[in-house]
């Protein structure tokens, strides 16, 4: 059962997402409230003088980190490909073998704990996260509720934090 902030999300999801819609967001709407929420769990916040005003200025700053993201993003590719002369090398040729021995360890590591979580967790998580498949369409694809996708990215999220506090000890 939603408590606090959360509650609020919940009761208030609706106007929220039609306001990310409104400011751009289009089909990623879903991803960025599913943002939102993820953020609300995470954190353990006190109490806030006005919750609803709180959650559309979280909204919002979470559509202004995805366009610098994406302009980012698409500056740096850019700038890569002028820089390799228009031929674009393989940049995995710079990485040293061990690094790439340990990388390829902790993708194996990744894949096993998505694995415990069940094949549809796991084709969740790699449809939408390494796809980029939007949730609503995910959803229709399995015949799932969105509310279903949402929680099978909660549970895996979880799993690949879990992961990685276990990497970052070792």
């Amino acid at each position: 059962m939603a408590t606090g902030l959360s509650a609020i999300f919940m009761a208030n999801r609706a106007a929220l997402l039609r306001f990310v819609r409104a400011r751009g967001a289009g089909e990623d709407a879903e991803d960025v409230l599913q943002d939102m929420w993820l953020k609300l769990e995470a954190k353990d916040l006190g109490p806030i003088s006005d919750p609803l005003p709180y959650l559309y200025r979280m909204a919002n700053n979470l559509m202004l980190d995805r366009y610098r993201s994406s302009s980012r993003r698409e500056r740096r590719e850019q700038d890569w490909a002028e820089g390799a002369g228009g031929v674009m090398a393989d940049p995995s040729d710079d990485v040293a073998v061990d690094e790439r021995m340990i990388l390829n360890e902790r993708l194996e590591q990744a894949r096993a704990v998505l694995r415990d979580l069940g094949p549809r967790v796991e084709l969740v998580f790699r449809r939408f996260r390494i796809e980029g498949v939007g949730q609503r369409v995910i959803a229709e694809e399995l015949g799932v509720s969105l509310t279903t996708v949402e929680k099978d990215l909660q549970k895996a999220y979880r799993a690949m934090l879990a992961l990685k506090q276990k990497i970052d000890t070792e």
